[in-house]
């Protein structure tokens, strides 16, 4: 018997429909996330400080509240411009080793409170070299932050392991060079590789000698693909540059084909897509930002969960979006009404898409991921129980 069956069974014995999750629920299910960018989830206290300590410029705003507020605002205005500006301030106060062990421990611990129990959190090594730091410098610093954060966590009695996934910028030149120091680092810390930025101009075959350098290694890597470009950019990502994920991928809903009646057809992409069981790491706060869709409730991971893609739930950049995994589930179950069920098979999906060993990944879904979901589930069989458990505390 599926988990769904379970619910729905245990639903018909006390007379209710499958349970939405409350945000506790929600906060407390294991989740397991495979797309953030660790320039894109700082605190906002922690560049305010960060800028004192580097001497870096220029902040438009220095009260944490006020600064969280403009990264938002920015990143909702819709302006490229100003969207980009958010980045060029938190990677501008990420320039010495400090601050980024500093910033890697700290999002260790806020993925880890906000229920996340694997993470594979990537970042550019080529952008913090302005103050001198090397590649390998950069690696080392990030991967002892992820290290203590797991550490910090532990202690306040959350398990989370953390994974790097280095990324090279499409625009530069330097993706070869990025791919060898993910491939040396590899049993480091460093689980896969990564491209980002633009994609129109810049096509992941610009980047060919990368991917065919880490085939031959056998090493992993994802491609941002179909976020903005659309399906030929899916299309080079997956036949000419063989990529295990699609960072967003959210576009191949283009290759769908939803009638009147409500039969769907899948193009031949789209169809490839969901029979090779490519993984899609859907972003759902930040598609609203970047105007892949209009809302959470037409946002097509409700179709492509339906038709049983490979989709995983992520949070791109949790400064920007002022998010979280929590938060994205939240809206999701407020949309499409989903349950813990629900929430598990997302979870599912997003461990068996790490780039960690089989077994690693099996024992994940079976002692961590499936167990918590259960023990979630098991609370609504005892409400009386946690009434009375409460009525009790208050009176003592």
């Amino acid at each position: 018997m599926t988990s769904q069956s379970t619910e729905k069974s245990a639903a018909a014995h006390t007379g209710a429909g499958p349970r939405t999750p409350s945000p506790d629920h929600i906060r407390r299910a294991p989740k397991v996330l495979l797309h953030d960018h660790l320039d894109g989830g700082l605190r906002p206290g922690t560049v305010v400080e960060l800028a004192r300590e580097t001497g870096y410029p220029g902040l438009p705003e220095t009260d944490p509240d006020l600064l969280g507020a403009w990264f938002r605002q920015a990143a909702d205005s819709g302006s490229l411009e100003r969207y980009l500006e958010t980045f060029s301030h938190t990677v501008g106060v990420l320039q010495t080793r400090d601050a980024l062990v500093r910033v890697a421990a700290e999002c260790a611990e806020d993925l880890a409170e906000d229920g996340v129990v694997y993470a594979e959190v990537r970042y550019a090594p080529e952008q913090h070299l302005e103050k001198g730091l090397t590649l390998e410098e950069v690696v080392e610093a990030v991967n002892e932050g992820f290290r203590e954060g797991e550490r910090r966590a532990r202690d306040n009695g959350h398990r989370i392991r953390v994974g790097a996934l280095l990324t090279a910028m499409r625009h530069a030149a330097r993706s070869l060079e990025i791919a060898e120091l993910a491939n040396r680092y590899r049993d480091l810390g460093v689980v896969g590789f990564d491209i980002a930025g633009a994609e129109a101009g810049y096509p992941p075959t610009r980047h060919l000698d990368a991917f065919e350098y880490l085939k031959r290694e056998n090493n992993h890597f994802t491609i941002h693909a179909g976020e903005a470009f659309g399906l030929p950019s899916i299309w080079q990502a997956l036949q000419w540059c063989g990529a295990d994920r699609l960072g967003h991928g959210v576009r191949i809903i283009d290759d769908i084909q939803v009638h009147e009646d409500g039969s769907v057809k899948l193009g031949r992409l789209a169809s490839y897509v969901r029979d090779k069981r490519i993984p899609l790491e859907l972003c759902p706060s930040s598609n609203l930002q970047t105007g892949a869709a209009d809302s959470y409730a037409a946002h097509p991971i409700g179709l492509l969960r339906r038709l049983h893609f490979r989709v995983t739930v992520n949070t791109d950049n949790r400064l920007m979006s002022h998010t979280g995994m929590s938060r994205e589930f939240e809206h999701l179950v407020e949309a499409f009404g989903y349950t813990l069920d629900d929430m598990q098979w997302f979870s599912v999906n997003a461990m068996k898409s790490a780039f960690i060993p089989f077994d690693e990944r099996l024992a994940m879904i079976n002692d961590v991921i499936k167990p918590g979901y259960a023990e979630l589930r098991s609370e609504w069989l005892f409400p009386q129980t946690a009434s009375t458990s409460g009525s009790s505390q208050s009176e003592g």
